[in-house]
């Protein structure tokens, strides 16, 4: 039994000497938000998130001129467990596996290079750098990336094709008789995070699941939105580990640690939250400030539109601000307003449609001007 429910019977899997799945407890973790070239700052941050409670610590790589940064990193962070997330390039997972314990690959992202290989020779080759370097690995389905061929599979039912997608990854690991891998299936909405995890669970009931809501955005409501899923899964026994994932700045980046362990001792001891509102006006949507964000002004900026749109509060509209290329624009699509940072500009899109692009300081007029307009054309409807 788990520290919060009754465990169901997934494989158990080791991560650098850490189970996950078997009916061990639920592992809190996190990731960090610093620039992994910033070696210092990113190995304060991975023993921040460690003592914070943090059983393992992911970082992102974007590409290879990035692996003598983790090298160093891992060799000042002993005993803690790193897990590497691979974003759009899979290819360096063979250059990153002898300093990590993990490794997580999107689905979504296998298509972007080296088309004219198949997905099912992409996994295969990311299994033989698992196994060559004793790593476990994460299949991470996200709402906003998922991969264009299960999207055709399923029109207009992307949680169909966010599962199913995860269903397949399975398949194939199985095929390559793989089995020390966990699985994520990620969106914004606590509800659908729910029914993802569940469908996919009662399918695959051996495969331990790692919780997140994605783009939680700023506490407390990135507390109370990733609480509404949590606890439902949790009380079932779904979930295996847990990420928190806020926005928030460097220095208080363990806050998603501590959130992640109260959630579970509230669900041990039967505690839940009821907030029958929730979630029916206004909801922003901001992703948990990691190391692929480009200007650390994104953070003050999701402060910032938070602030200037309480008077919004009870329109049921939604704003997305995300703060880097990688989820930035996909993850953007299905808001009614949607900024997306870079280096020195914001991105401002209305649905999939781009506004143009502002600076930080120019873009929360703009954004005034955009939600006024949309307010008046659904008061006058």
């Amino acid at each position: 039994m788990s520290q919060a429910g009754m465990a169901r019977s997934t494989r158990a899997i080791d991560v650098g000497g850490t189970q996950i799945g078997g009916g061990a407890p639920v592992v809190v973790q996190s990731m960090c938000a610093t620039r992994t070239m910033d070696i210092d700052d990113t190995v304060r941050q991975v023993h921040q998130l460690a003592q914070a409670g943090a059983g393992i610590v992911r970082i992102a790589l974007d590409n290879e001129k990035e692996v003598p940064a983790l090298k160093e990193i891992r060799a000042q962070s002993p005993g803690v467990v790193l897990s590497v997330d691979l974003q759009e390039n899979y290819r360096i997972a063979d250059k990153v596996g002898p300093y990590v314990d993990k490794i997580r690959y999107n689905p979504g992202h296998l298509h972007h290079i080296e088309k004219a290989k198949s997905i099912a020779d992409k996994v295969s080759w990311l299994v033989s750098v698992a196994r060559e370097h004793n790593l476990a690995m994460r299949v991470g389905v996200n709402c906003g990336s998922v991969a264009p061929d299960f999207l055709r599979r399923y029109p207009g039912d992307q949680l169909a094709a966010l599962i199913e997608s995860a269903v397949y990854h399975c398949g194939l690991l199985d095929d390559l008789g793989f089995t020390r891998f966990v699985v994520s299936l990620k969106d914004s909405d606590p509800a659908k995070v729910v029914e993802a995890n569940r469908r996919f669970a009662s399918q695959r009931p051996d495969v331990p699941l790692h919780l997140g809501v994605t783009e939680a955005g700023l506490p407390p409501d990135g507390i109370i939105k990733t609480r509404l899923a949590f606890e439902k899964l949790l009380a079932q026994g779904i979930g295996d580990t847990i990420r928190v994932s806020l926005t928030l700045p460097h220095a208080r980046k363990h806050e998603e640690v501590l959130a992640g362990h109260q959630i579970l001792a509230d669900v041990t001891n039967g505690h839940f939250i009821s907030v029958p509102d929730f979630g029916k006006g206004l909801n922003i949507i901001s992703c948990p400030s990691c190391s692929r964000v480009e200007n650390e002004k994104f953070v003050e900026l999701a402060e910032q539109v938070k602030e200037l749109t309480t008077y919004a509060a009870q329109h049921r509209l939604t704003i997305a601000v995300m703060g880097c290329r990688v989820n930035g624009p996909g993850e953007t699509d299905d808001a009614d307003l949607g900024l997306w940072c870079g280096p020195t500009t914001v991105n401002l899109k209305l649905k999939n449609r781009k506004l143009g692009n502002f600076s930080y300081d120019e873009v929360l007029a703009r954004l005034r001007t955009e939600l006024d307009r949309l307010i008046a054309e659904r008061s006058a409807a």
